[in-house]
């Protein structure tokens, strides 16, 4: 199987900067990373209404959307799970 190229929006750059742990960022940084070579990984969930994934990284939650027909991961937000769905 082919890797997915990874995207990440502007937005969601900058909710990523604003996670206030280094720890916490380095985590989240790399789930993203691992979404290329496995954008449906075990625990991730499609979302109602839309065509976007949701995966957990602790306390925050990574909203995204795959295209498989140009493999790619488009990181859409990037939020605490209390916010991230607002």
């Amino acid at each position: 199987m082919a890797s997915y190229r990874v995207r990440i929006k502007r937005s969601a750059v900058r909710e990523i900067e604003a996670i206030p742990t280094k720890k916490d960022r380095q985590r989240v940084v790399a789930r993203i990373r691992s979404l290329a070579d496995d954008p449906r990984p075990p625990g991730c969930q499609k979302l109602s209404g839309a065509e976007k994934y949701r995966v957990r990284q602790g306390r925050y939650r990574i909203v995204y959307a795959i295209e498989d027909d140009c493999l790619l991961v488009m990181i859409v937000r990037v939020a605490h799970r209390k916010d991230v769905y607002r």
